[in-house]
Formats: C-alpha cells, sequence, structure tokens
C-alpha cells in the first residue's frame, strides 16, 4: 500500500486533493496533517512515506524553514510543493531547497496525478510554462540553507520574532516562556547562524521570507 501525506491547512483544500490522489492511485493510504508540528510527528511515525505533498504557508511552516528542515531531517522522502502562487522567485527557491516538485493549486486532477507520478518515478517536475524560468540558488543561499536547518523549530520561532522586530519580553509573552529561556534560544540561533548581533540574525531571516506572498492558502 502506498502512503502519501497532505500537509496543508485548510480542509476543503485537503479533502478535494485526497479524492482526486484516491481516484488516480490504488491501495492509497492518504495521511493528513494542518500544521508543522502535526506534519513532523506523523514523519516520525510514518517511516515509509513515498510522498510529501506540502503548503508552505502552513502555520508552523515559516515559509522555507518547513521544507529545509523536513529535507535535512529525511533526504529521500520526495517532497512536492503544493501553492496557490506561481512566482518564478518562490518557485526557483523551493527547488533550489530541495522539493522534487512544485504543483499550483490551480492544477487539474489529471496534472496533480501525473506529476506525482513522475516524482514518484525519481523525476521533478514543474509546469511546463515555469521550466525555463527557474533560477539556481547561489553559493550563499546554500550556506544559508544549512545553517537554517540547524535550528530548531522552537529557536526558527524566536528567529522569526526576531525578524518581526519583538523585544525579549515580547517573544517569551508569545511563545509562553520565560525572558532567560529567549535570551538562550537567542544565544543559540547566533552560534549556529555565525552571527553575532540581532541585526545580522535578521538578515538572513529575511533571505528565507517567500516575498510577495501572493498565497493567502
Amino acid at each position: 500500500m502506498s502512503q502519501f501525506l497532505i500537509a496543508d491547512d485548510h480542509p476543503l483544500f485537503r479533502e478535494a486533493l485526497k479524492g482526486a490522489l484516491q481516484s488516480a492511485f490504488s491501495d492509497l493510504e492518504v495521511l493528513e496533517s494542518d500544521n508543522f508540528e502535526a506534519t513532523l510527528e506523523l514523519l516520525k511515525q510514518y517511516d515509509e512515506l513515498d510522498i510529501l505533498l506540502l503548503d508552505l504557508h502552513m502555520p508552523g511552516n515559516d515559509d522555507l524553514y518547513g521544507l529545509i528542515r523536513i529535507r535535512e531531517d529525511y533526504p529521500d522522502l520526495p517532497i512536492v510543493v503544493v501553492s496557490g502562487s506561481e512566482e518564478i522567485q518562490v518557485v526557483s527557491k523551493v527547488m533550489g531547497y530541495g522539493a522534487m516538485g512544485f504543483i499550483p493549486k490551480s492544477s487539474s486532477s489529471t496534472e496533480i496525478a501525473d506529476a506525482i507520478s513522475q516524482i514518484l518515478e525519481g523525476d521533478t517536475w514543474l509546469p511546463t510554462k515555469l521550466k525555463d524560468q527557474v533560477a539556481d540558488l547561489t553559493g550563499d543561499e546554500v550556506g544559508i540553507a544549512t545553517q537554517i536547518a540547524s535550528l530548531t523549530p522552537q529557536q526558527y520561532k524566536v528567529l522569526s520574532y526576531l525578524h518581526e522586530g519583538l523585544l525579549n519580553k515580547q517573544i517569551a509573552y508569545e511563545l509562553h516562556i520565560s525572558e532567560a529561556t529567549v535570551k538562550a534560544h537567542i544565544t543559540a540561533i547566533f552560534r549556529k547562524l555565525g552571527v553575532y548581533n540581532r541585526t545580522q540574525a535578521v538578515l538572513i531571516a529575511s533571505k528565507l521570507q517567500l516575498e510577495p506572498q501572493t498565497d493567502s492558502n
């Protein structure tokens, strides 16, 4: 039996995608998650997953962090990003950071099934109109991905709040932890990113933002 995991926070889209997949693939079990932490839990429980269909803007995913972290922890798992955005900058980053494919949410059921079939065979897949536009990552971007992959989900949340300009006490309030714990996280973040202050850390975080964000799903 094949096992697919759909990681998306919109239940109606998950249901529609699940139906399309079950119609196209026989003997299929479809697992579902609606946030990044739940996705990680399922990845731990099911070690023979055939493919992960990942929404970039799912809660906890924080743009590219989820993709980078899962790619690092599960290097053999095919990941395909399913997104409402078709911005070439987004597609280039997604493919550069290890996705096997990028499927627009506007794709038909047949296109989605064909894409997944190709990816399961070991090929990458992009819509025809985007193939020639995708650009390679720079050396700096590749290095950043390695550094970001070393952060825990909690550390990345702290980094995201630093990027938003929150003070330590505000971060502590948002995450329901002490200021001392926030400071410990920041120290670890600086060490892992090879930086010495908030400004440098924020600059790195800004390079992972998917701009412009046209996908509200």
